[in-house]
């Protein structure tokens, strides 16, 4: 496809199949269209949202069909599924029982890359995606290049590529890797790997396996030197003509590595004597919220931004510049000398364990959908920071369990699910249980489904119940996405 229209020099018309009519789906359906393909789009929910997407689409010649699918369309020459699709589903299955190829929309956007396309600095992981692509994305910015933040964050990819950049700061999830094919990033970042979405893959094993496919073409490899998965993914790339791999660490430096030397973030790899000489691109207090993990997000987004050659003053602007996400410890309030925090998009337990890490005196609001994690790990060791945990939802008595085996003497008190007020009383329990100096943190560990509609309404329902405290004053310091006045702070994302 690269290169041009995707029919020219064809005897026929190429019939594809799009799996979805989600966001990529759709726009999917529409790049495939623009390009002369006959497009049959295939949904099994029949909404009124999909019948507007439906009718859009029919404007621009796509066909949609409702109805759970089972078959290809005739003539199918292609299947371009959503990612959320599982590998085992039937039309899948018989996608490829025919000799169809499938793919994803990620795929098809780098098989429709226009001549000198933008080149892509692609970056996946458990946690901290969408922070570093932001992240990377202002450092860009600041360097003056036309740049967007796209893939599993921003636009659609598939409508980036056709855009007026000259790069792409790509998130990728393991669900868009698996269904990717022949991607080549400029450079490639893996952050951190931790048991998730294993319903989907099978596996960690597998899991691991799509995750580290983001290697398998890059000239540059950039790797988590402080985390065991990404740092074995990279290790079979040292030796290889052509290839670079580049550690970023909170530790100080070796030749080839990012890392940190007292307050400074500094570069030992992208220099002209990495032995020897160091270049400083910021300082700690430049990345906002500052906890560890958060400073991990900076330097991957730096290893990446030098990658592309982004000079070291682009580097620091880009993080002073960066105005982080609401809900992923954002600082709503201090009352009565304890700071609450609210990291609602910490939905699983690696996330929620490096919230945990960032604060010395913690009340923890936990609970939600656990969706069969186990817990036991994350409460281990956050137990030394807890002064206290409030419990809410679905699964909280899992947790309740395992605060009983490795936080005997932290006391707990469960809120069960109730009314719209159910919030107030959790606030007020973690109010009760904390004092002067502590830290009240929503990081739940598990998804919102089974109380709030999504982890943003369940984050500015907590923000509300803390203005709500007695005590609480419209100008104690809340902030969209900062620190203030509290211990240091992170921000996570899963996926």
């Amino acid at each position: 496809m690269t290169g041009g229209r995707v029919n020219e020099g064809r005897d026929r018309v190429r019939t594809v199949c799009v799996a979805g009519l989600g966001v990529s789906g759709a726009a999917a359906a529409r790049a495939l269209a623009a390009e002369g393909d006959r497009v049959v789009v295939v949904e099994g929910r029949d909404g009124e949202r999909q019948r507007a997407a439906a009718a859009e689409l029919a404007a621009a010649g796509v066909e949609v069909v409702f109805g759970e699918p089972r078959s290809l369309p005739d003539g199918t020459d292609l299947v371009v599924t959503s990612p959320g699709w599982r590998p085992d589903h039937p039309f899948l299955v018989a996608a490829a029982a025919a000799g169809v190829e499938v793919i994803g929309e990620v795929e098809l956007a780098w098989r429709m890359r226009p001549p000198a396309a933008a080149p892509w600095l692609a970056v996946t992981g458990t946690d901290g995606k969408t922070t570093v692509v932001r992240m990377l994305a202002a450092m860009l910015a600041a360097a003056g290049r036309k740049a967007a933040a796209v893939g599993n964050v921003g636009a659609p990819i598939v409508e980036a590529v056709r855009g007026p950049h000259e790069v792409l700061a790509v998130e990728l999830s393991s669900f868009q890797l698996h269904w990717s094919r022949s991607l080549a990033p400029q450079a490639a970042a893996i952050l951190n790997i931790a048991p998730d979405h294993l319903d989907w893959h099978g596996s960690l094993e597998e899991y691991v396996r799509v995750k580290g496919t983001l290697f398998e073409r890059s000239p540059v490899v950039v790797h988590n030197a402080d985390d065991e998965w990404p740092s074995r993914l990279a290790a079979p790339y040292r030796d290889r003509p052509g290839r670079r791999v580049v550690g970023f660490t909170l530790d100080v430096p070796r030749p080839g590595q990012l890392g940190v030397v007292e307050d400074l973030l500094v570069d030992r790899a992208f220099v002209d004597d990495p032995r020897h000489n160091a270049e400083e691109l910021a300082e700690l207090s430049d990345v906002r919220p500052f906890a560890p993990h958060n400073v991990a997000n900076a330097l991957a987004a730096a290893a990446l931004a030098r990658a592309h050659g982004v000079p070291a003053e682009a580097v620091r602007q880009g993080l002073r510049d960066f105005v982080p996400d609401p809900h992923r410890i954002m600082h709503v309030a201090r009352v009565d000398g304890v700071d609450y925090v609210d990291d609602s998009k910490a939905t699983q337990a690696h996330a929620a364990g490096a919230s945990l890490a960032a604060y010395p005196s913690i009340v923890w609001i936990a609970g939600g959908l656990l969706k069969g994690a186990d817990v036991d790990d994350l409460v281990r060791r956050a137990a030394p920071r807890l002064r206290g945990a409030v419990l809410i939802g679905t699964d909280r008595a899992v947790i309740r369990d395992a605060l009983a085996r490795h936080a005997a003497n932290v006391p707990v008190v469960e809120v069960a699910e109730g009314n719209t007020d159910v919030m107030d009383r959790v606030v007020a329990e973690a109010a009760r249980l904390a004092s002067p100096g502590d830290t009240v943190l929503l990081a739940p560990a598990g998804a919102s489904f089974d109380m709030f509609a999504n982890y943003v309404e369940r984050g500015e329902a907590f923000a509300r119940a803390v203005r709500r405290l007695p005590g609480h004053r419209a100008d104690a310091g809340a902030e969209t996405g900062g620190v203030t006045g509290a211990e240091p702070g992170g921000e996570v994302e899963g996926g």
